[in-house]
């Protein structure tokens, strides 16, 4: 039995892993790295033993026959697994954009996929090979694309916030869970369903890249201009003339002059490091690729070390004329 999973496995898991590559081969600013992709494919993969308890458990509980229950209820149990990894990537700002928005959220599905398609293949090991066709193309391929979608409209609509808004996950959760349901539906016509899948989500993705590259292209020279007029400033006589050096001065009413003088290095430092970080991006837009030197670590570590003299009361008092976004922090946690 296991000699007939094992030949037909690539049939069902490979479809799935070779969407992933081809997304990860179309992003040309190459933002997610590879060591990434593979620990939230891993992520992902453990998901349906969770998933396979908890949707015992609620089976029971619901006491709903297997049909009804895999349209309606498995699709908001399995679809709030994947989405949980996806929201901690979120918060630990490893998402600044479409499009590694699009690529982590289909690498949760997949290693999802993956995994359980895996575990109904060896089950069903004398099943026809055209179910091994409809779960490697439909059902897997399905998994990443709802969870890429619900990564999209996730950063669409709070990509200008700096904490997000949990209300603004909830189109992108619901658009995910309509989808998985509208395919749970269908179990009668399942080369209809995979052709479907098939033919909607390539033209979505290409959509989403399309305007992912156009928007970083904006910021990057936009920000760019800013983050150089900033560092001028900071280098010449006349920072203390500026909106943002006349407000330092007025924290040293509120706070001891080291601190201040601290908040002043905290700042140059970061937008020397936003500078580095958008110039190693531009280089990636044009094929090329720079390494982070020694320099640029020990950077992080001193901004570290500002971060914890400065305080929390003393970073949110900053707040004011720092204006981070979550796409600045991205741009850090790429860079580092």
């Amino acid at each position: 039995m296991l000699s007939d999973v094992l030949s037909r496995a690539p049939i069902g898991l490979l479809p799935v892993i070779i969407f992933l590559l081809v997304l990860l081969y179309l992003d040309s600013y190459k933002l997610v790295n590879l060591r990434t992709i593979l620990w939230v494919m891993l992520t992902g993969a453990l998901l349906p033993v969770a998933g396979y308890w908890i949707n015992g458990y609620a089976i029971e509980l619901l006491g709903w026959n297997f049909s009804i229950y895999s349209r309606y209820a498995a699709p908001v149990i399995e679809e709030g697994l994947k989405a949980c990894v996806l929201i901690y990537l979120f918060r630990t700002n490893r998402i600044g954009f479409l499009v590694d928005a699009a690529i982590l959220g289909f690498a949760v599905g997949a290693g999802f996929g993956v995994v359980e398609n895996f575990y109904y293949l060896y089950m069903a090991s004398d099943a026809h090979i055209a179910v091994w066709v409809v779960r490697g193309f439909g059902t897997a391929i399905m998994h990443g694309g709802t969870m890429a979608l619900f990564g999209v409209m996730a950063q669409t609509l709070t990509e200008r916030q700096m904490k997000i808004n949990p209300l603004l996950l909830v189109p992108g959760f619901i658009v995910a869970i309509t989808i998985h349901s509208v395919f749970n539906h269908f179990p009668g016509t399942p080369i209809l369903t995979t052709l479907g899948t098939l033919l909607a989500l390539p033209p979505i993705f290409l959509i989403v890249f399309q305007k992912s590259a156009n928007s970083m292209h904006e910021w990057l020279e936009v920000d760019f201009d800013e983050d150089a007029l900033l560092m001028e400033q900071i280098n010449s006589g006349e920072f203390t003339e500026s909106r943002i050096g006349r407000f330092l001065q007025d924290l040293k009413q509120k706070f001891p002059g080291t601190v201040v003088v601290d908040m002043l290095c905290y700042l140059r430092l970061y937008t020397e490091l936003a500078l580095r970080a958008k110039g190693v991006l531009m280089m990636r837009e044009n094929g090329l690729d720079t390494p982070v030197g020694e320099r640029t670590k020990a950077k992080f570590e001193e901004m570290r070390y500002l971060e914890k003299s400065i305080g929390k009361t003393g970073l949110l008092a900053m707040s004011p004329f720092l204006q981070m976004t979550r796409k600045d922090l991205w741009q850090l946690y790429v860079l580092e």
